[in-house]
């Protein structure tokens, strides 16, 4: 019977993945919900038998969907199946919360650069292209149903600029989209199994996040090279600069939300405060920019000690 168990529990899986499957391709209310928790039965499953028996997890749903569904097979089985099983694995080694994040990201990351790949070889469709079509004919149908009073030609132009850049920081987006993914993954997967009584690795509080000072001269040296270099477009320095300056921005982000974190932990006043800042600084980015902006102070004067010591 014992021997029977992983068995039973992996079919139990592989059901549970095929009706989230089916959520995510036919019920669009609920598939941004479902789209992180694809890569769950995986995670589950390797957590407790390791990542062998989560692979083979894995190659049975694949061969299944491989008769249901020929491309979703390949898709599905790359992106969120082997995401699911590298997570549980350094779940079940007890690796440090951000080593899991680590390895789940770079494992989505993968998986999007060999999706993308293939869409374009196999395919002949190139995904940041068509999503630029999309955004193209989104502020076309805008202008001409909503006129902008005053500097139209400007939004216009701006936002066009903008659209034009996705290609060149396709790279970035692949990290931040892994990462962002992964986490989420991560924290719900951890959520479930302490729910379930199973010991997991869990983050720190935010407010004891941080990164190494060097990331303040990393993202010094981007300023500059924007604001004083000539960079040719196209080219490898345009391109890398480009691609560093948001991933360094977030990172100033994350310090700075850091800081507002541990400051109202140490006035005693409730998290949720914190929180609404943060999602307020989603909803103006003005102020997301005055976080960043306190996250470059913490970086270069170390805030959080000097409030430490001032208690």
């Amino acid at each position: 019977m014992n021997e029977q168990s992983p068995i039973k529990e992996g079919a139990l899986y592989i059901g549970i993945y095929m009706l989230l499957i089916l959520a995510t391709l036919f019920v669009p209310l609920i598939s941004l919900l479902t789209l992180f928790l694809l890569p769950i039965p995986f995670v589950f499953y390797a957590r407790k038998h390791g990542y062998k028996s989560g692979i083979f997890l894995a190659t049975v749903s694949f061969v299944l969907l491989l008769i249901i569904a020929y491309p979703i097979a390949i898709i599905f089985t790359i992106t969120f199946a082997s995401t699911g099983v590298v997570i549980g694995e350094l779940l079940r080694r007890e690796k440090s919360a951000f080593g899991v994040l680590l390895g789940g990201a770079l494992t989505f990351i993968t998986a999007i650069i060999i999706n993308f790949i293939g869409s374009i070889v196999i395919l002949d469709v190139h995904p940041v292209e068509s999503i630029q079509t999309v955004l193209y004919e989104s502020v076309e149908t805008t202008e001409s149903i909503i006129p902008l009073p005053g500097g139209q030609e400007e939004a216009v132009e701006a936002a066009t600029e903008l659209i034009d850049g996705l290609v060149i920081i396709t790279p970035a987006l692949f990290v931040i989209l892994g990462v962002s993914y992964a986490f989420i993954v991560q924290w719900l997967a951890s959520f479930m199994l302490r729910k379930r009584k199973v010991n997991v690795t869990t983050f720190p509080p935010i407010r004891e996040w941080g990164f190494p000072k060097a990331f303040i001269w990393y993202y010094a040296v981007v300023l500059v090279l924007i604001l004083f270099v000539d960079m040719e477009q196209g080219s490898a320095l345009y391109t890398a600069t480009y691609n560093l300056l948001p991933i360094l921005e977030i990172i100033m982000v994350i310090q700075g939300l850091a800081v507002i974190f541990f400051f109202f932990y140490m006035k005693k006043v409730h998290k949720v405060v914190p929180i609404i800042i943060l999602v307020l600084g989603i909803v103006f980015p003005p102020l997301l920019f005055l976080i960043r902006f306190l996250g470059i102070i913490d970086l270069v004067f170390e805030l959080r000690k000097r409030m430490d010591s001032n208690k």
